[in-house]
């Protein structure tokens, strides 16, 4: 019998959920082509290592103690010194590879140290996802939480239907990249209008844990919670018991989050409010549906922080709640609530399947993009099936 072989991923990134995610699907589809194989998983120490830890194919989590995103916040050949060097295989995340990144001084520290740390043993370091060793692209994701997390969420949700968990905004760092409480507000209140029954679940986190935070203030949660009366507060609640407060409900409505990948992982459709700085790249075999903005009239997609031109941003929207970008003002949000009524009701009913939701999407992001294919990425290139000629 062959001696058993080992694999690390490297995946260590900024700290949101959906990197982390990345880095599970990718050491799943290594195990999945070789269940024999050993596989390790390295991950920024502040990111999501608890749902790593929920999985069983991967045999070991490293979660390195180095965050320096921007710029290095420690030493990372010190902090890399509690992962074996030897390897047999080891593969990195392909930022690594783009030029894009190598203005991140931190970032560029701390792969530059990770050349230097591992040895592996069928030569240079490869990229996650690609071969060798052999992989199997698109594997599904599915986490199994527990049950103590489980039934926190079941007794929040208290048996009501549907339950609609609601994340208001992500991690970037500008306010302006979500909708503002005004937009929420219409958001939630027509949701409400079409299932009176429905609880809605305020999942997101302002405590500074160093950890990525939810870019919107105590006060603003406060002013929905006091205006949607189905709406409740679940801020700041573990993060195990966050997950299972999706896994609880009918659905997800979000902007793009990295958070929000987490909906595909527990059996949760994903409603995606789309716009900002990226579009929805993620998929793990549940329906899903992208409300995405006029191009012409709302522009997104720039990819702002990585050297690219950041996006527009108005000034002074016409709610009066400052800034915002074209794609997220109010008079956008006023204008696709139709679709977003619509969608929420074809995925609650269970009427939009994966394959049609993949089939559906990508030709629409694909015209966002003025017909840019190399624009229309996603993970493990799925959208090359679905992206028209």
């Amino acid at each position: 019998m062959a001696p058993t072989e080992s694999l690390l991923v490297n995946y260590w990134y900024a700290q949101p959920v959906g990197h982390a995610l990345e880095g599970m699907r990718y050491a799943l589809g290594y195990k999945a082509a070789r269940p024999e194989l050993q596989v390790g998983l390295l991950l920024n120490g502040a990111t999501a290592v608890e749902l790593a830890r929920l999985c069983p194919f991967i045999d070991e989590v490293y979660a390195v103690p180095y965050s320096g995103f921007l710029e290095p916040d420690r030493d990372p050949a010190r902090a890399l010194a509690g992962v074996p060097r030897e390897w047999d295989w080891v593969v990195e995340n392909h930022r690594a590879r783009e030029r894009s990144h190598d203005g991140l001084a931190g970032f560029r520290a701390f792969f530059d140290a990770a050349h230097a740390h591992f040895e592996p043993r069928h030569g240079t370091t490869g990229v996650a996802g690609a071969e060798p060793p052999a992989y199997l692209p698109h594997r599904r994701l599915r986490l199994e939480l527990p049950g103590g997390a489980r039934a926190c969420a079941a007794a929040t949700v208290g048996g009501r239907r549907p339950a609609i968990a609601v994340v208001l905004a992500g991690s970037a760092a500008e306010r302006h990249l979500y909708p503002s409480v005004a937009s929420w507000e219409l958001i939630l209140g027509a949701l409400s209008r079409r299932y009176p029954d429905a609880v809605l679940l305020l999942v997101g986190k302002t405590a500074n844990d160093g950890r990525t935070t939810t870019r919107i203030a105590r006060a603003e949660v406060d002013r929905l919670l006091a205006a949607v009366p189905a709406a409740v507060d679940c801020f700041d609640r573990p993060l195990l018991e966050q997950v299972a407060l999706v896994e609880a409900s009918d659905l997800l409505v979000s902007p793009h989050t990295g958070f929000s990948f987490v909906a595909s992982t527990v059996g949760t459709p994903w409603l995606a409010l789309s716009g900002g700085n990226w579009h929805e790249y993620f998929f793990n075999g549940e329906p899903f549906y992208s409300v995405l903005p006029d191009p012409q009239r709302y522009p997104a997609f720039t990819w702002g922080g990585l050297g690219r031109a950041p996006l527009e941003v108005i000034d002074e929207d016409d709610d009066g709640e400052g800034p915002r970008t074209p794609s997220m003002s109010i008079g956008r949000i006023r204008d696709d609530l139709p679709e977003l009524l619509e969608a929420a009701e074809l995925l609650i009913a269970g009427r939009l399947s994966y394959e049609d939701a993949l089939a559906d999407y990508f030709p629409r992001l694909l015209a966002c993009y003025g017909g840019d294919r190399s624009r229309a990425f996603s993970f493990d290139r799925i959208g090359e099936r679905y992206l028209p000629q």
